[in-house]
Parts: structure tokens; sequence; C-alpha cells
């Protein structure tokens, strides 16, 4: 691998601090406000979490999300220790508790973040929201309908929260201020959101559930779950079908359970979308993929380099506007990301702001029909 190739694992942890750099195109950035964005204008309040399950490094963006908004991670549990030892010297100060129980039984404690195995997270935030507790997941939040099904039927009977965090769209500046531009008309009505999402492989640093498809659900249901969340989220559809969906191991025969890449093509109440995921970025590239979304509007559009633009810039979060007046680069450095905090104060008051939970369930619920009505296109050489 290149030397000066960004570790994914690294960029996850350090995302948060993102900032666009200096613009290479004609026309002048615009400064992107907090004005709209801002989750509350009230204190940031108090609320103690804990953490089950650190299989995925997504845990990492998930705690400091939790802690930015005014959450204090007092324990966690892993039952890997090697696992429970590297999450230690992230956080030196937590308690390591002796098993699940011993958080789930805690009245003290409101919150539970979990990024493990992801065929293991529906079980477990079931349990979560039967001991009266909410739950924010990593994605995808389940590897099955069936699986669906249950957490949809506990979460009802409970009233708990089941928080899937989608971080394309809510850890990612850029995406942040696309949305807040989308919401106040800047390019019209939406038409259709183009999502695609290239990872690096890292073969050798693969657990070894990575290559079950059982346990991670198949690539549409993992990393294609962040794209039908902003599909939903910016054509502002509340229903959708899935036009067609292909998935495959084009060049990894050696792990048969692997899919490498995967599309689909989709038709909502409200707009239209494509979506392209796959394990093909080169070693070349300094980050560990060049993730785009393409909003189309009837006056104009967005791009958005989530991770990378490789005209030049530095780091993430690039937001490029074109409509009626030209061409603009906009600065995504200042832009608050307010997903923890209103999460926070979702658990406090009871509300439903951070992530609409019907949504929440929705997209991964097409994500695993794209997965189960998928056409296979296994290619060897």
């Amino acid at each position: 691998m290149k030397t000066n190739s960004v570790d994914r694992r690294k960029f996850i942890k350090t995302s948060g601090n993102a900032a666009a750099g200096m613009m290479v195109t004609a026309a002048l950035p615009v400064r992107a406000t907090s004005s709209g964005i801002a989750s509350d204008s009230r204190a940031k309040r108090f609320l103690k979490f804990s953490v089950i399950g650190v299989n995925h490094d997504h845990i990492y963006a998930q705690v400091e999300a939790a802690r930015r908004g005014g959450g204090e991670l007092v324990s966690f549990y892993a039952k890997e220790p090697e696992l429970a030892a590297t999450f230690s010297k992230h956080y030196p100060d937590v308690k390591l508790a002796g098993s699940e129980k011993e958080i789930l039984e805690d009245p003290s404690i409101k919150l539970i973040l979990s990024a493990s195995i992801p065929s293991d997270r529906a079980p477990l935030g079931i349990e979560v929201m039967r001991h009266g507790k909410d739950f924010m997941v990593d994605k995808p939040g389940m590897t099955s309908l069936e699986q669906l099904d249950e957490v949809r039927s506990t979460q009802k009977s409970t009233q708990r929260i089941y928080s899937i965090m989608y971080s394309e769209r809510l850890e990612n500046r850029a995406t942040v201020r696309a949305a807040e531009l989308v919401k106040a008309g800047a390019i019209g009505r939406v038409l259709q959101t183009i999502g695609t999402g290239p990872h690096r492989i890292s073969l050798t640093q693969r657990p070894p559930w990575f290559f079950e498809r059982e346990r991670y659900g198949g690539v549409l249901c993992d990393i294609g779950s962040h794209q039908f969340d902003q599909f939903l989220y910016f054509t502002n559809s509340t229903k959708a079908e899935i036009v067609a969906s292909q998935i495959g191991n084009l060049n990894h025969p050696q792990y048969p359970g692997l899919e490498d890449f995967g599309d689909v093509m989709l038709r909502g109440d409200h707009g239209t979308g494509y979506i392209r995921v796959d394990w093909f970025t080169p070693d070349g590239l300094a980050t560990w993929g060049d993730g785009r979304l393409f909003v189309l509007g009837t006056d104009g559009y967005f791009e958005i380099r989530k991770n990378i633009d490789i005209a030049g810039r530095n780091l993430g979060s690039h937001l490029f506007q074109v409509d009626q007046k030209g061409t603009r680069y906009i600065d995504c450095q200042d832009v608050p990301l307010p997903y923890g905090e209103q999460l926070i104060n979702d658990v406090l008051d009871r509300t439903d702001t951070a992530m609409n939970q019907e949504h929440s369930f929705y997209a991964m619920e097409l994500a695993l029909k794209a997965e189960q009505q998928a056409q296979r296109i296994d290619r060897r050489a």
C-alpha cells in the first residue's frame, strides 16, 4: 500500500475534524454558516451511555458523536480481549464491564452504542430496548428482513429509540450543509440522487466475518445502506421500489462469501436514484474511498466529495454547487454536526429529531430488499 494513503480507521476516528481545503475553481468559496444546522441553542445536556460491541471501528465516530452531544461514556463491554484492549487505549478512564448483563441492568445508563458484528446487532438492540434503554447502532442496523420485522415490533411495543447512524450523511459536514441548502430550495425540487460508495478492501486487515455473507448481510445491505438513507432523505421519498439490483464477486474467488460489487436503480414517490458500491478502491488513492453524492434538482445540482478531492484540496467534506447563477465551491469546515446532540436530547425528551425512526428502518428495508432481489453477476478471469 502507498505510504501516503490515509487509513480508513484513522479517517473514521478523525473525520469529525476534517476540513475543506483551498479552492481551485474560478469562483470564490462560500463559507457555510451554522444557521439552521445546529441542533439546539440550549446548553448541552448530560447523559450517561455505554458501549457493547466494538467489532467495527465505526464505534469511535459513534462515541465521539454522543460525547459532542453531551453524553458521558461510562462503561463498555467487548467479548474479544484484543478488541477490548484497543478500545481501552482510546478511552483509558472508561470501565470495562464484566458482561453485557452488567450494562443492560445498570439503571443509570440510558443509551447503549454498538458496532458489533452486523448479524449480532439486531438481537442486541432488541435486548437493549427490552431493558428500557435506547440504542444507537452502526449501519447496517440488521442483516435480514426477519430481523427488521422483530426490531420494528420491539421498538413499537417498547417505544425505545433504535437509531442507525448512517455516518455518510450524519457525520459528513458537506452532506449536512447540502441537506440544509436542499431544504431551503437552493437547487429547486430534487429529481434524483446518485450515490457511490467505493472502498479499499485491505484484505489482510479484515476479520473472518467480513467474508461471510450471513454475518455482514451482503454488499448492498452493508455499505449500500448509507446510500439508501441519502436517497430517501434528499428526495423526500417515503415510498420506493427497487427497479433493478445486482451483486457479484468480480475479482475475489478465494472468498466465495464476499460480494465486492453491487448497484441499484430506485424509483421513489418523490424522485429516482442510482447506487453503486464496491471494494475496488486502488492503493494509489490517498484515502479509503472516493465516495461521492450527486443531488440533481430542477434548478441545479450538488456534488459532494465526501473523503477526498482528487483535484487537489486537502481532506474531505467538499461541496460543489451548480445553478442558474454559476458554479461555486462551498467551504464546509465550520459546519456543525448536529446528530449527537439531537440524539441525546431525543433520549432525554422522548422526541424523534436525530434519525426519524421509520426513515431509519425504511432505509434498511430497501437495502435488504435490494440485496434479496439482486441478480448475481459473478465473473472470473
